[in-house]
């Protein structure tokens, strides 16, 4: 009792000196005491405050990761988790409730508690405090961070990087995404214009080659964490795709996949509404790091008088494509198609600036990608490493991604329908072609129903194969015939060596053909 009394009258005397003594003189006898303390304690402590200066007016980017890394890294993942606030902010894009309520609520430590964390085999300890202001509501929010004295100066700028990247990697994998497309605006006001980036492909539903698929996910995993590399290098950190084939071998759905995994924004550029090369800089200073910019069809939207390292018969084939699309093609066609229908200004030379210019280089981690029908009638000096650093062709359904397209859409077969399952796979060999696309419809309106899906995928593949056959022995035929028109273009036939080549085949055609009818 005699040492509660003692305690009692020393906490009164604190109250009495509290208030009889001047402001200054207490704030200097408490550093004295922390500066005691700070001398005694075998820790060192560092203070992370919300915002900077006496004013705190601008947001220090610190906390913000402190706060990111202990939601993902700490908080959610500890064995026994401190006290924790939990709050789910309203949307303020007047979104329903249930829209809102989908998503998870934010987790952040409560103020004035404490959780460990553990970097290379030393214990450090975050706590948050919250301190309201005298005669205000505000409140001043920190984090102070415990560390060892003896190893505080080695460990903490190890740390704090540690720390930046978890933080940057969290954001960017939470962080909203949007898609923008540039709006057909009046000279001299390129701009984009954006909605909520919602496709749901993904790398996992893609029916790709498996080996394609492991080649594409280790370059653009490479290309994310290649920030030293091409700051080592001395290269612009952005990397070119050329995404070639036929309509429906899932060229838009490899794009969304790749901004999925990517996690960046969308940034699809429409050539036809931009007038000028001065235009095309503008939007492209505008687009933001992370981000994937995408030109669909780019052989649809140029102009150009890129047939420098065409055939001839290329470039007969150019002309006649770009007199379909515009009947008052002029002699220079070194442009791209302005807005309205009217010819612009945007030259070869600016799309080039574009993609490997120096004002390519006006933002970071950014992936370009063009798509096309038609490879061959791209100029080369666009495809070239350094613009478009990686060419994927995607080209009819394989026997693997078919099987994998089957077992997404209907499930499972087994029995019968696994017999005609290996049925269509063998026309696949056997030459028979259809797009993911094509599959995908067959087994779209079949869905409830795996044995009609398998059976008509079947029968559609064995009807291509013999299709397929009719091709090749006409084509054979005008080979060998020596009144064929084609015969004098046909270099690799010339003479007896193509003859016999022409032969073989037809062997082979003829073997095929007995073996399907039971010969």
């Amino acid at each position: 009792m005699e040492f509660l009394s003692q305690m009692w009258s020393l906490l009164g005397l604190l109250t009495i000196l509290q208030n009889v003594l001047p402001t200054q003189l207490l704030s200097l006898l408490h550093s004295l005491w922390q500066s005691l303390q700070d001398s005694l304690t075998p820790y060192s402590y560092f203070d992370v405050p919300e915002f900077l200066g006496s004013a705190a007016v601008e947001p220090n980017a610190l906390y913000r990761h402190v706060q990111l890394y202990l939601h993902r890294s700490l908080l959610l993942s500890s064995p026994s988790p401190p006290r924790l606030t939990l709050s789910l902010p309203r949307s303020v894009t007047g979104s329903s409730v249930g829209a809102s309520a989908a998503a998870p609520p934010s987790v952040s430590l409560s103020p004035n508690h404490s959780v460990p964390d553990a970097f290379n085999g030393h214990r450090a300890v975050w706590t948050h405090h919250a301190d309201t202001l005298q005669d205000s509501l505000e409140e001043r929010r920190s984090f102070s961070l415990r560390l060892p004295k003896r190893h505080a100066a080695a460990v903490l700028p190890a740390y704090l990087a540690h720390l930046a990247a978890a933080a940057d990697n969290l954001e960017r994998s939470s962080r909203a995404r949007r898609l923008h497309t540039n709006a057909a605006s009046p000279r001299g006001s390129a701009s984009w214009s954006s909605v909520p980036f919602c496709h749901p492909s993904t790398f996992d539903t893609l029916a790709l080659d498996p080996d394609l698929k492991a080649r594409l996910l280790a370059d653009l995993t490479s290309f994310a964490e290649g920030r030293e590399f091409y700051r080592r290098t001395g290269r612009p950190w952005k990397r070119g795709y050329l995404l070639h084939g036929p309509p429906g071998s899932g060229k838009s759905s490899l794009i969304a996949a790749m901004a999925n995994h990517l996690r960046y924004d969308v940034f699809d550029l429409e050539l036809t509404r931009v007038t000028t090369n001065a235009d095309l800089r503008a939007l492209l200073i505008q687009t933001t790091n992370r981000s994937l910019i995408v030109i669909e069809d780019i052989d649809c939207s140029l102009h150009l008088t890129g047939d420098r390292g065409l055939s001839s018969n290329m470039r007969r084939h150019n002309k006649r494509r770009r007199a379909a699309d515009d009947s008052s093609d002029s002699d220079d066609d070194d442009v791209i198609g302005g807005a309205d229908g009217h010819r612009g200004k945007v030259t070869l030379s600016g799309l080039l600036n574009f993609t490997d210019g120096l004002w390519s280089c006006c933002g970071e981690e950014r992936v370009i990608v063009f798509t096309t029908n038609h490879v061959d009638g791209i100029d080369p000096a666009l495809l070239r490493p350094g613009r478009m650093d990686v060419h994927v062709r995607l080209g009819p359904c394989g026997a693997h991604a078919m099987r994998e397209l089957v077992e997404r859409y209907v499930g499972a077969v087994s029995g019968q329908d696994e017999m005609m399952l290996d049925a269509a796979e063998g026309c696949i060999r056997d030459g028979a072609e259809m797009t993911p696309a094509e599959v995908g419809e067959v087994l779209l309106r079949n869905r409830d129903e795996p044995e009609t899906a398998v059976t008509e995928l079947a029968s559609e593949l064995k009807a291509r194969v013999s299709a397929a056959d009719e091709l090749q022995w006409e084509d054979s035929a005008a080979e060998l015939s020596d009144e064929s028109p084609r015969k004098k273009g046909r270099k690799g036939f010339a003479g007896w060596e193509g003859k016999v080549r022409i032969l073989g085949r037809l062997r082979s055609l003829t073997k095929s053909e007995s073996g399907r009818r039971g010969v």
